[in-house]
């Protein structure tokens, strides 16, 4: 029966070690996103995770790699819109995020020899990754830890105080547009597991999550990996026994688990 259980079981481990990896990276870069309040900035450069995918179909390259190329423009762009128009920030986000998501469905659409699984895409299919994915997610998740490392003190001093970290010498935007590359290439290696639409819920639930349990942005960075990779093992299981779409699934957990560690901290405040 154990033989068996493990069996059926087997064809998870790729999915559960690639959802493990992402969530590693969620927890540093998702905090300064919810320090920030940078979820709709997040959400921007999802949404152009599509226009990549389609890039990377219509030049014949690695999804991963087109993703990372439009995030990382929109990007740019949004640093020097921000400059350039008179007008707030969450507008451009907004211009940015329903133009370029727009953009990947329209060019899409024109690729009539194409044929793909568009809510694939938007929703993420996990059990889809491979052993070439996992390499991306591990390999470039390193370099992104190591960048993460030497720009948490600058980005947790800027995060806190925008005015003393600039007389402390800070190079603000330089620090800004680095965080901003490193969140792209997270988002293009995590667009497989969570989808376009989904991607920045998996980034801020998980450190929502355990921020009420933390008494350090170092703990609530890390918490927030560790819930986010016991929301992929539940939300993977979730799939496999009732049949239910994962991407979704591990959000909902998530979401759940904010449930649950606020109702927690809620009782010992109480108590």
């Amino acid at each position: 029966m154990n033989e068996l259980f493990a069996f059926n079981l087997g064809y998870l481990l790729v999915p559960l070690l690639g959802g493990i990896g992402v969530a590693v990276l969620a927890g540093p870069l998702g905090a300064f996103m919810v320090w920030r309040r940078l979820a709709y900035f997040g959400d921007t450069l999802s949404h152009s995770g599509l226009l990549g995918i389609t890039l990377a179909f219509a030049l014949h390259i690695n999804i991963v790699f087109g993703v990372c190329l439009i995030a990382i423009s929109v990007a740019c762009l949004l640093l020097k819109l921000q400059t350039k128009l008179k007008v707030a920030s969450d507008t451009i986000l907004g211009l940015l995020s329903h133009t370029t998501l727009a953009l990947g469905l329209l060019v899409l659409s024109l690729m009539q020899d194409l044929r793909v699984d568009v809510l694939g895409f938007l929703y993420g299919d996990i059990l889809t990754i491979s052993l070439h994915d996992l390499l991306w997610i591990y390999g470039g998740g390193f370099l992104i830890l190591l960048g993460m490392l030497r720009l948490w003190q600058r980005l947790l001093l800027l995060t806190v105080d925008a005015d003393l970290a600039k007389v402390e010498g800070v190079a603000i935007e330089r620090v800004e547009l680095m965080y901003m590359i490193l969140l792209a290439v997270v988002i293009a290696i995590a667009i497989k597991l969570v989808g376009v639409l989904l991607i920045t819920a998996l980034l801020i639930i998980p450190v929502a999550s355990a921020r009420p349990l933390a008494r350090s942005p170092e703990a609530m960075a890390f918490l927030g990996s560790c819930l986010g990779a016991l929301s992929v093992f539940l939300g993977l299981l979730a799939s496999h026994f009732w049949d239910l779409p994962c991407g979704p699934a591990i959000v909902v957990i998530s979401a759940l688990m904010l449930v649950l560690t606020t109702a927690i901290s809620s009782i010992k405040k109480s108590g």
